[in-house]
């Protein structure tokens, strides 16, 4: 009988008993909240939202943890060239993207629409990793061991920020700070770029924000001064939220998606739709399971050998957190209203299966967690 280390080579069936069974019971209990606030929001009908959502969410299960069972070795040889590739893809949407509510963030190819921004997100996380993997330790805080991620996290930010999608370019900055930061960097290094980010983003707000995003601004600080126009969908969050009271409705009982007072109220505004029909309490217990799942991800971080995996799945976590952050905080008014989706409830394919893709890199990392592949082993290697 084949006796294993932890390093040694291990077929599929050994590979499934290592798999985190509580995370993937995590991942697919929020999916299956969401599934059924979708089916709220059609007021009990099943189309078109909430069968598509449960179509994606199986097949973005299966998908978890297809990527789960290959090893750290085949994602760092397919990092920088997954980087690329999704830079190509946001020029190509500059070139030859499709409009739809007045952005031009999606692109074409054959019978499937994608949103180039959202595979960054998980080819950022990669291509940063397999960098600070193969970095000596004394060059992480060194300014030519800056420079490349620098780049790598600017040129995407900028090319989004063309779409215009500034709420995805503020996340994609903040994943990459964030993995920066937790490679090892210097804090006189990250007090400088805070100094640089502050003048970045003041500087874009007198020269290049664009009317409408100033408005969201504005809006976001005081919603009450334009309540039939800038400020409806804040308000109307805000009423519903508020209606929903300590327990809520009940389930298929509220009025704000029924009666078609709230838009997007199956995309960025679902979680509004969860606290007017389930309330405070329903709300907190959303917020707990995604606070489990979290928590997950840290530990795992914890028990991988491997710079490149922990960075990974510190990445992936802090991008899920960011989705979770940003939404709520929008959808009670404590945030802008920015077009940020609540992660594995809101509505939307290419979101859906990023998000499960990236969480089948961190259940990976717990499969792989002993794993140590070499450094440098070559752009494809």
């Amino acid at each position: 009988m084949p006796v294993f280390t932890p390093s040694a080579p291990r077929g599929v069936r050994a590979k499934l008993f290592e798999i985190n069974w509580t995370f993937v019971l995590l991942v697919a209990l929020i999916g299956v909240i969401g599934v059924a606030m979708l089916y709220s929001v059609e007021r009990g009908s099943w189309d078109p939202y909430a069968v598509r959502h449960l179509i994606r969410l199986v097949a973005g299960l299966g998908v978890m943890v297809v990527v789960a069972m290959f090893p750290p070795r085949f994602w760092m040889g397919v990092a920088y060239p997954a980087y690329l590739g999704a830079l190509v893809l946001l020029v190509g949407v500059e070139v030859a993207g499709v409009t739809a509510g007045g952005a031009q963030r999606w692109i074409d190819i054959g019978p499937i629409r994608m949103q180039p921004s959202e595979l960054m997100k998980i080819a950022l996380v990669l291509a940063l990793a397999r960098y600070y993997h193969d970095l000596p330790e004394d060059k992480v805080s060194s300014l030519g061991g800056l420079i490349l991620p620098a780049g790598m996290i600017a040129a995407p930010m900028g090319l989004i920020i063309m779409q215009p999608d500034l709420g995805t370019s503020l996340l994609l900055a903040a994943t990459g700070a964030a993995i920066v930061f937790m490679a090892g960097l210097s804090w006189w290094v990250i007090l400088g770029a805070a100094v640089f980010a502050i003048a970045g983003a003041l500087t874009y707000l007198n020269f290049f924000i664009e009317p409408y995003q100033l408005e969201r601004i504005t809006t976001f600080l005081n919603p009450s001064e334009d309540p039939m126009g800038a400020g409806y969908q804040i308000l109307q969050s805000q009423i519903a939220l508020g209606s929903g009271g300590a327990t809520g409705k009940g389930y298929l009982q509220g009025t704000q998606a029924s009666l078609d007072f709230l838009p997007e109220k199956q995309t960025d505004f679902i979680f509004t739709i969860l606290g007017e029909e389930f309330g405070f309490f329903g709300g907190l217990v959303v917020l707990g399971l995604y606070a489990l799942l979290l928590a997950n991800c840290v530990l795992i971080a914890a028990s991988c050998r491997s710079t490149f995996l922990r960075l990974t799945v510190m990445g992936v976590a802090t991008t899920f957190a960011l989705y979770v952050f940003i939404n709520v905080g929008m959808v009670m008014g404590l945030l802008p209203v920015v077009g940020v989706p609540l992660p594995l409830i809101s509505y939307g394919g290419t979101v859906m299966l990023t998000v499960l893709f990236g969480l089948g890199l961190i259940l990976g990392a717990h499969v792989h967690r002993m794993a140590e592949p070499p450094k440098a082993a070559g752009l494809f290697g």
